[in-house]
């Protein structure tokens, strides 16, 4: 068994799929629109075969974005190496998204940053 997608809702559907193509390397389809609901997406994929789907439609509604709530919590990437975590999370501060913590090795041994980018969603940047 794996996992088939994550898929997040957001209110800039073209904003979030040009972070992940930006600074993630994704590769956005040609998107998805249902002209009935003007549902619309965008599925994201990595080289890996890991797959994001981006998602909005017009009846969202703006929920607490606090780190600290129940719920899913982050989207981790492993960019290879603790330089690559470096140069992202520089690269990712310098265009003004928060870097909320590192890069750091964590307690349980990760090397990671932690950013706060599209519409307060926790990305994590790991080795």
């Amino acid at each position: 068994m794996k996992i088939e997608h994550v898929a997040l809702y957001v209110t800039d559907l073209e904003k979030a799929k040009d972070f992940f193509v930006t600074f993630l390397n994704g590769k956005a389809n040609d998107g998805y629109h249902n002209t009935k609901t003007d549902f619309r997406s965008y599925f994201i994929s990595f080289d890996d075969g890991a797959r994001l789907e981006l998602m909005t439609r017009p009846e969202l509604v703006e929920q607490n974005k606090s780190p600290y709530r129940t719920g899913y919590a982050h989207v981790a990437f492993s960019v290879g190496s603790k330089e690559a975590v470096d140069e992202l999370t520089a690269k990712l501060d310098a265009a003004g998204y928060s870097v909320t913590s590192g890069p750091r090795t964590t307690g349980d041994g990760y090397y990671e940053s932690c950013i706060i980018a599209l519409e307060d969603n926790m990305i994590e940047i790991t080795e």
